[in-house]
């Protein structure tokens, strides 16, 4: 990995982790008061950067973009959430070992 690729890569960790830190914040404010979309659209932003970095074993391969969806019901749009909360956990922690492997 280039210091180019691992400086993007660790910049595309810090944000993954700012988007997770957001999400608390936003869902947080209870009862469905908030839109998903917005964190689907980033997520599927940030994914497509990661992948132009290389280097994945084809483990990139295995995220989908996420649909950019902002369903109504509060327990539908909690589902929604936690999908996008778990693809942010394993991109990170994939970007991890990516980094890893390099010795970085």
């Amino acid at each position: 990995m280039s210091e180019n690729s691992s400086d993007k890569r660790s910049a595309l960790l810090h944000m993954l982790r700012q988007l997770l830190k957001e999400m608390e914040v936003i869902s947080s404010q209870g009862a469905g008061y908030y839109t998903c979309a917005p964190f689907a659209r980033r997520f599927n932003r940030l994914l497509g950067q990661t992948r132009t970095l290389g280097d994945d074993n084809g483990l990139l391969a295995t995220f989908d973009e996420l649909t950019e969806a902002d369903p109504k019901d509060p327990s539908e749009k909690y589902k929604v959430m936690m999908g996008i909360r778990v693809e942010i956990s394993q991109l990170i922690a994939l970007l991890d070992t990516m980094g890893m492997e390099k010795g970085k």
